[in-house]
């Protein structure tokens, strides 16, 4: 349940940041789901790694959930300082790197279709945030592209499979 919870909010932060970028809502605005997803995947993750049940694979899914939080709470920080995000978008480039190993890894041990899915949602990830490097630091006029590009992942990534594993439509 807790992946599902984790991937709704992912869902929500990506679909709503990716309409700020769209120029949908305002800067202030978008501060407060960036906050609310940025405690809840903090709390999922500090189960996942410290609960007494915690091992190698609960801890690796803790690790990784942090750069989710840490991107949401930088996004915010970013709205609240007025700073131009190119530290996000550097931070954004070592996420990118970080992850594409394990999108690899993850799909060339894909044993079912949910792992075969999470090994795609790597991919996507990935890429997303090496769009962020690209237009926060590399300056790169892909504005629009990467606001409907987050809009898609959060829908595809996170909001249809977390509403899903909510409702017992999806099994982990």
């Amino acid at each position: 349940m807790l992946l599902g919870l984790g991937l709704l909010y992912v869902g929500a932060v990506l679909v709503l940041n990716g309409l700020w970028l769209l120029g949908k809502i305002e800067d202030r605005e978008i501060i407060v789901v960036n906050v609310v997803s940025g405690v809840v995947t903090l709390a999922i993750s500090l189960f996942w790694a410290f609960n007494a049940q915690a091992d190698a694979g609960s801890i690796k899914g803790a690790a990784l959930t942090l750069l989710f939080t840490a991107t949401y709470f930088w996004v915010a920080y970013n709205r609240i300082t007025k700073v131009d995000g190119r530290g996000l978008g550097w931070f954004s480039l070592f996420v990118a790197i970080t992850v594409a190993p394990v999108a690899i890894q993850s799909l060339q041990g894909a044993d079912s279709s949910i792992s075969l899915w999470m090994g795609w949602n790597w991919v996507g990830w990935g890429l997303l945030w090496f769009c962020y490097f690209l237009l926060l630091t590399m300056k790169q006029p892909i504005l629009r592209f990467t606001g409907a590009f987050t809009v898609l992942i959060g829908i595809v990534t996170g909001w249809v499979p977390g509403v899903s594993l909510l409702q017992g439509w999806l099994q982990p």
